[in-house]
């Protein structure tokens, strides 16, 4: 053996002690962000929707598809990820039906209630406010969270600080939307630029078309995440928004089911894991859950 070779030796083993700790050191700080798993029930006594789902062994759920850690799809392996993919997960579960056996059905917002009173989804999970008019077109479980309206903007943008700042700003969001009705309304001052998804206000922001991105603090902060040192959240909030499942309108079975299992869900502790390995990766702390008031939750 020569010089260089016995030199070489505790070289490599250092090197190979040091990678050793690096990886335990690595796998102890992914702590608490491990999705969790849920129990597929086997279930009886069911009645109505909740048992032709059950005997069906299978369900459609309208989601988006678009918004970082609520629900979006990897263009490079097809599945579905987030908070509200997390939600849709635990009520088929209790339905008796395993994940492999969910159809996500991405849908804009502006479809969503033609969707349900049509029959293409079986239930919709995806950043849909509960509001008065919603509730004529169809029925919600819920609700499961509380966002508030804020905006997104460019990183170094000073000329945004509040909805206040908006007279003469283009402001995108989704057509359809809760948040681009209350911008036409109480912002008159404001030019509006809609898209069917908030994905493409986002690439428009960055393109500077268009001044800010209003939506839900919980869309926006996956966004702010993703484009990190790009784009950032204002972090004036100025509205509520209540997050429901929603089904065809007068399914009180589905509905009363639903709002069971969100409430099941939330005294196991499922919730609050779902939201730590999802939408608490954007840092945002977990909100305190909304009591269900649509739906019985018994």
């Amino acid at each position: 053996m020569n010089r260089s070779t016995k030199l070489l030796i505790p070289i490599v083993a250092v090197l190979a002690l040091l990678l050793a700790s690096c990886g335990k050191s690595d796998d102890s700080s992914t702590g608490g962000t491990d999705l969790p798993t849920y129990e597929v029930k086997a279930v009886s006594g069911l009645t109505g929707t909740p048992k032709a789902l059950a005997d069906a062994g299978k369900v459609t759920v309208g989601v988006k598809g678009d918004q970082p850690n609520l629900g979006f799809k990897d263009p490079t392996t097809n599945t579905y990820s987030g908070f509200d993919i997390e939600i849709a997960k635990m009520i088929a579960a209790d339905l008796g039906i395993a994940s492999d056996k969910i159809t996500f059905k991405e849908i804009p917002s502006k479809n969503r209630e033609t969707a349900l009173a049509n029959g293409e989804v079986d239930y919709y999970v995806g950043t849909y406010t509960i509001n008065d008019d919603r509730k004529k077109l169809v029925s919600f479980a819920g609700p499961y969270f509380l966002a508030h309206q804020d905006l997104l903007v460019r990183d170094g943008d000073d000329t945004i600080k509040s909805a206040a700042d908006l007279d003469g700003k283009n402001v995108c969001s989704a057509t359809g939307s809760t948040p681009i009705e209350r911008i036409k309304t109480d912002y008159p001052k404001a030019k509006t630029t809609e898209f069917d998804v908030y994905s493409k206000c986002v690439t428009a922001l960055l393109n500077k078309q268009v001044d800010a991105v209003t939506t839900d603090d919980a869309i926006l902060a996956g966004y702010a995440a993703q484009y990190e040192g790009k784009l950032k959240l204002v972090g004036t909030t100025f509205s509520d928004e209540p997050y429901g499942v929603g089904v065809k309108l007068g399914d009180t079975a589905l509905q009363n089911f639903v709002a069971s299992s969100l409430k099941r869900h939330e005294d196991d502790g499922d919730y609050e894991k779902a939201y730590d390995a999802t939408l608490g990766k954007s840092g945002k702390a977990m909100p305190t859950i909304p009591k269900i008031t649509e739906g019985t939750a018994s």
